[in-house]
């Protein structure tokens, strides 16, 4: 989608994780690994908070309390609202007081996102109401039923509208974080925040859930081996075929492991590379159009910008200047 980067302000980005027992660490942990303080590392443009509708010792199903001390008027400052899930059982009613609040803070301009189930409580306040949306593949039916006016959809990993995100479950919550980073920040700085958590390239919101398990044939049926070899030759043209001869399969087959894997084409997941690859250049350097191209295997400044265009609305130059401008805010 076309990155939407925040309005220069000379306050960092306020995150405000709101939590409610039993909360889930792992879900608020997405949260707080993105968003939090990687000083002196990188330079800290967020800051997050936590807050509770009733502060106090808040229990966690890790088996300890969170000891939160802001309530919900600390959303009324939000600039990111974030629900870490919601853990209660199948058919409760999210508290009314949690609802307005967050309802508050959408119309008052806040982004509002759930990860994993954290839907269920945006689903609440109306906020998904006509939207896709997305959550833990195991409550897509729950979330569907209770709130018709939602269009789950079951298997992507995360939905991103500018003002409201959802994401599957666990891990899919970071892939949404850093996506989030991404178009605010920019590829290159939400990149550096990866590697601080020592994480792989992202994962596209389109990507699957979760992988399908293969009917036949050993666990060699990973794609991680040709992913890597393929990240290290983006500036070499490389075809299915050859991918295919890499892998020892035929080409039918590697394109049914990416489907099933990935929930995108061979072709599809190398663009993709490519122009994450296409976007840090343009934000880290000074190389011409029509270098960056052959860097990162696109063949030309034509070919480059056309793919740009098509993938995030906007063209090189002006990616360029919006984010350098960013980088020197």
């Amino acid at each position: 989608m076309t990155p939407r980067p925040l309005p220069k302000s000379p306050a960092p980005h306020r995150v405000v994780a709101l939590v409610q027992p039993p909360q889930p660490t792992f879900p608020l942990a997405c949260g707080a690994e993105v968003f939090g303080d990687h000083s002196p590392v990188i330079p800290a443009r967020y800051t997050f908070e936590v807050c509770a509708e009733r502060p106090g010792p808040v229990r966690s199903q890790a088996g300890y309390d969170l000891l939160v001390t802001a309530g919900l008027d600390t959303l009324e400052q939000a600039d990111t609202v974030i629900v870490p899930g919601w853990q209660q059982p199948p058919g409760s009613e999210v508290s009314p007081a949690t609802v307005a609040a967050v309802a508050r803070a959408h119309r008052r301009g806040a982004r509002v996102v759930g990860i994993c189930v954290g839907a269920f409580v945006l689903a609440a306040a109306g906020l998904l109401d006509g939207r896709r949306a997305a959550t833990h593949w195991a409550r897509t039916a729950e979330l569907a039923a209770r709130f018709p006016r939602v269009q789950v959809d079951p298997g992507v990993l995360y939905v991103d509208h500018g003002d409201v995100a959802t994401s599957a479950g666990s891990a899919a919550g970071v892939d949404l974080c850093l996506h989030l980073v991404r178009s605010d920040h920019g590829a290159a700085y939400a990149m550096r925040i990866a590697r601080q958590m020592v994480m792989p390239p992202h994962r596209e919101g389109c990507q699957l859930q979760y992988a399908e398990l293969p009917t036949s044939g050993p666990v060699t049926d990973s794609l991680a081996p040709l992913l890597e070899w393929l990240g290290e030759r983006l500036d070499q043209p490389v075809s299915v075929a050859e991918m295919a001869v890499r892998s020892q399969v035929s080409a039918r087959t590697l394109t049914r492991r990416f489907t099933e894997q990935l929930g995108i084409s061979p072709g599809r997941w190398l663009l993709d590379r490519r122009l994450a690859a296409t976007r840090a250049l343009l934000e880290e350097t000074d190389l011409p159009v029509e270098t960056i191209a052959r860097r990162v295997g696109l063949s030309s400044a034509v070919n480059l910008r056309r793919r740009f265009h098509e993938a995030l609305r906007t063209t090189p130059a002006a990616y360029r200047r919006t984010f350098r401008a960013d980088e020197t805010a």
